[in-house]
């Protein structure tokens, strides 16, 4: 899909003053596996990591230390209600005035939240990736540009194998179950639905094309607020 990258900032660039710049905010999202962390990633280190914020929707899981493990355990991570998207929310407003945020650290292992925070200070743009940012509309709502990882299941299924074992701590048994109790049917009842407001979509998760547009969106974006700047 062709985006017009002056369109988009003659139409988001500004706050209601139109002296008042802001950030640039973009979602990427898509399902457990798709790639989102990938490219997300591949968009920071092209752009800068010190021109751009980089959350992990993953990060804001409700805090549950008032259950047992095994309680804890059986939540359904994939449905919206296991996201505190009103303290995401919160946060991209705050770095949209320009303010910093404390990001909560979230444990898989434990599936908790540590007592740490990771505070971050704005910058000129905002990427934030989940499986669920384009579901929520008044977090959809925040976004300026909207990207959608489209994969197909196998490969998503293989790759959340791998990163769940090695990285989360996790058994093959364990992974392979909540994906068909939770992982899988919630993919079809709110991930999939979101694709229709995304701007871009992406296939098979790695597309260096799709990487190429939304960097250079960004490097545009930025290159217009130094101008600004003067």
């Amino acid at each position: 899909m062709t985006i017009d990258v002056a369109e988009i900032l003659a139409a988001h660039r500004f706050g209601p003053d139109p002296g008042e710049q802001r950030p640039l905010f973009i979602a990427i999202a898509g399902g457990s596996g798709s790639g989102k962390t990938t490219i997300a990633r591949s968009v920071v280190d092209l752009v800068g990591g010190d021109s751009v914020v980089y959350l992990q929707q993953d990060a804001y899981y409700r805090d549950r230390n008032d259950l047992t493990l095994e309680e804890r355990a059986s939540i359904n991570y994939d449905h919206p209600d296991s996201i505190e998207t009103e303290l995401l929310t919160e946060h991209l407003d705050q770095l949209r005035a320009g303010q910093a945020i404390d990001r909560p650290v979230y444990d898989f292992s434990t599936h908790t939240r540590t007592a740490e925070t990771y505070r971050i200070d704005p910058d000129p743009a905002v990427i934030v990736e989940g499986i669920l940012v384009l579901a929520d509309p008044a977090l959809r709502d925040r976004f300026d540009v909207r990207v959608y990882i489209d994969t197909a299941p196998d490969l998503r299924l293989m790759r959340r194998l791998e990163r769940d074992i090695l990285e989360r701590g996790r058994t093959v048994e364990s992974v392979l179950e909540q994906y068909i109790r939770t992982v899988r049917p919630m993919h079809y009842q709110f991930v999939e639905p979101s694709k229709r407001y995304a701007d871009i979509i992406i296939p098979e998760g790695i597309n260096t094309g799709a990487i190429g547009t939304v960097s250079s969106m960004i490097k545009h974006f930025l290159d217009e607020e130094r101008r600004a700047s003067g």
